[in-house]
C-alpha cells in the first residue's frame, strides 16, 4: 500500500512547490511509482511537472467534487513512474462548492483510497492556507512534510501549522504524523540562516532533514522550463540536495538512478 505524504505550509515561499515535484521526480528515479496531487489552484506544481495547466481539463477539482476518479485525471510526466493529477483554477471554487457538502474534509482521502495500493508514494502539494483544501490534505495523508524557509519568523508561522496538525489528528485523522521539516532557502553567507537551522534543530530534533535545500538559480529556473530539477541541470547543488532528500525519505544510503539529458540553458 502506498505512502501518502501531503506537504505543507501555510506560509507561501516556503519552496512547498519545488520541495513537490523534486522530491516526487527523484523517488520516481529510485524506481519507485509517484502519483503527485496537485491541490493548489495556482498549479505550479502541474506546469512544473511539464504539464501546460491552461490546457488542463480534467483536474484535481473534478476529484473534489466526486465528478471524476482519480484514475480518469492522472498524466504520465516526462519521468518514468511519476504521475500527476493535475489542477487548474477551476480549484479555486472548490472550498465555496464544499461548503455545505457532508463529510467534506474527507472527500481527497475517500478518492486516494481507491488508488493507494497503484502507487509506492503519493506526494500531495497542498496551498499556502488553512482552508479546506490543506485539510483535505492533511486528512488524506499518512504524514506531513513541512517545507521551512531559513527566514525570520519562519519558525513562528510552522507554530501555528503545528497547533493545526493537532486538531487534524485529535479529530479528523489520528494517524497522521510529522514526515520531517525540510530547511530550505538557505543561505549560509548569513548569520540569519544558521540562526534559524539551529532553533529547528533545537525544536523540532530528529524531526528536521539533514538535507538543507540552499538558496539556487537553477531551482528557480526549472519550472519555467516545466521540467525538475533532475531534467533541467542534473549536475546543479540544488539537483543534489533533492537527490539527498529522496534518500532520506527512502531512508537508503544512495540512490541507483539514470537520467538521460542533456542540461537546458536559459532561453533554449
Amino acid at each position: 500500500m502506498g505512502k501518502i505524504i501531503a506537504i505543507c505550509n501555510q506560509k507561501g515561499g516556503t519552496g512547498k512547490t519545488t520541495t513537490a515535484v523534486n522530491l516526487s521526480s527523484y523517488l520516481a528515479l529510485a524506481g519507485k511509482k509517484v502519483l503527485l496531487i496537485d491541490l493548489d489552484p495556482q498549479a505550479n506544481a502541474t506546469s512544473g511537472s511539464g504539464l501546460n495547466k491552461h490546457d488542463i481539463k480534467s483536474s484535481t477539482y473534478h476529484i473534489l467534487l466526486e465528478e471524476m476518479d482519480v484514475a480518469a485525471v492522472v498524466q504520465p510526466t516526462k519521468i518514468p513512474n511519476f504521475f500527476i493529477a493535475p489542477s487548474n483554477l477551476d480549484l479555486t471554487g472548490a472550498e465555496v462548492e464544499l461548503v455545505g457538502a457532508l463529510g467534506r474534509e474527507y472527500r481527497l482521502k475517500r478518492a486516494l483510497a481507491k488508488v493507494k495500493d497503484n502507487y509506492d508514494f503519493m506526494v500531495i502539494d497542498s496551498p499556502p492556507s488553512l482552508g479546506l483544501l490543506t485539510i483535505n490534505s492533511l486528512c488524506a495523508a499518512d504524514s506531513v512534510l513541512v517545507p521551512v524557509q531559513c527566514e525570520y519568523y519562519a519558525l513562528e508561522g510552522v507554530t501555528q501549522l503545528s497547533h493545526t496538525i493537532k486538531l487534524i489528528q485529535e479529530n479528523i485523522n489520528p494517524d497522521l504524523k510529522v514526515e520531517g521539516v525540510l530547511l530550505t532557502m538557505a543561505d549560509y553567507r548569513t548569520n540569519l540562516t544558521k540562526e534559524v537551522i539551529q532553533e529547528a534543530r533545537n525544536y523540532f530534533k530528529d524531526k528536521v532533514y539533514n538535507t538543507v535545500i540552499p538558496r539556487n538559480i537553477r531551482l528557480t529556473e526549472a519550472p519555467s522550463f516545466g521540467k525538475p530539477i533532475a531534467l533541467y541541470d542534473k549536475d546543479s547543488i540544488g539537483a543534489e540536495k533533492y537527490a539527498d532528500l529522496a534518500k532520506e525519505v527512502l531512508g537508503v544510503s544512495r540512490l541507483d538512478i539514470s537520467i538521460e539529458q542533456s542540461t537546458i540553458k536559459p532561453g533554449e
